[in-house]
């Protein structure tokens, strides 16, 4: 659903250049203390992959992939939709020790994207992903790591607002986790999204976990493929953005997929023609590391610290003729 937020009387807290600035400010920032934080190593990462690597993301099953042919390769290549499946094979090719792991700009185009006030057809965010032991597969672990990136963006939202004092802090000292069933005990009769407002505004930065699990409905809170995070251990991380008066995701993330949990996932999603995929055959066979990871919106983040009501005014993108004449009338600049 489209949703294109035109705020009366909005004005943007910082200008054009003020704001390029502040983005670098931003993304400086938080990268370098989240390396830091979880021991991360930055890495190249690939723009397009062949299909037949089986790295590619599906995401919901339904998104359009971007394909083209070059000049010396029999075989079309293909955008990312993300790099999960890349990023937990990177761990074992480049043979990352225990406990360390890896980050990337992930850049990619969503061609099926609906364009609007937080959802852009540019895909820009850090992609990581860290080597961790089987016993580390489990709720406490996935919560410390949560707490930790929490931490980070925190300390990157003080920096913002000390470096441009216009800006206020409004993030709580904790973070509050609950899961898509204990949501949906809370508010049966809202719709999921209904159900995230509801948490976000009283909580105001939520970890909402088991996402993909059907609930009561038999259908999932929301989406996710079946052969990269385990349902049962993965989550987004959702705060109040009080400027457009919504929950607002800012990261999705969780502890990667064992055997076990590919063959119960691919079977619920009726996916078993993946059991052939090269990527789902090395989990099969455990060539590849227990892993944790997500992705982190650059765009977003910058959006969430800086106070705009668009995320054009963050990135710089493509939009209909008509919203960028609607947005210019409600003091919206875009990149």
């Amino acid at each position: 659903m489209k949703r294109l937020f035109l705020l009366k009387d909005y004005t943007s807290k910082l200008d054009l250049l003020e704001t390029e600035k502040a983005i670098k400010f931003v993304k400086d920032n938080f990268e370098r203390d989240l390396a830091s934080a979880l021991s991360l190593i930055r890495v190249s990462a690939p723009l397009f992959v062949l299909p037949s690597s089986g790295l590619n993301d599906e995401l919901n099953g339904t998104e359009r992939r971007i394909d083209f042919q070059l000049k010396d390769i029999d075989e079309s290549a293909e955008i990312v939709q993300s790099l999960a499946k890349w990023k937990r094979n990177a761990l074992a090719k480049y043979h990352f020790p225990l406990g360390k792991g890896l980050y990337t700009d992930m850049n990619a185009i969503r061609r099926d994207e609906e364009l609007d006030s937080i959802h852009s057809a540019y895909v820009d965010q850090w992609d990581w992903e860290k080597s961790i032991l089987a016993e580390n597969r489990n709720l406490e672990y996935l919560k410390f790591t949560v707490q930790q990136i929490y931490k980070v963006i925190k300390q990157t939202e003080q920096r913002v607002c000390i470096e441009y004092p216009v800006l206020k802090s409004v993030l709580p000292e904790e973070i509050f986790f609950i899961t898509t069933k204990e949501l949906e005990a809370l508010y049966p009769e809202l719709s999921p999204v209904e159900r995230e407002y509801k948490i976000c505004l009283e909580k105001r930065a939520v970890f909402l976990m088991q996402i993909g699990e059907p609930l009561s409905n038999g259908l999932p809170h929301d989406g996710r493929a079946a052969d990269y995070d385990d349902w049962t251990l993965n989550g987004d991380i959702l705060v109040y953005y009080e400027e457009l008066d919504i929950a607002f995701e800012l990261s999705s993330m969780g502890i990667r997929v064992d055997k076990e949990a590919l063959i119960r996932q691919l079977f619920i999603k009726k996916e078993e023609y993946k059991l052939n995929n090269p990527y789902v055959i090395d989990i099969l066979h455990e060539r590849l590391p227990y892993t944790i990871g997500g992705g982190i919106g650059q765009s977003r983040l910058c959006m969430f610290f800086l106070k705009k009501a668009h995320i054009g005014e963050v990135q710089a993108s493509l939009w209909s003729a008509e919203d960028i004449l609607l947005l210019k009338k409600h003091h919206i600049e875009l990149l």
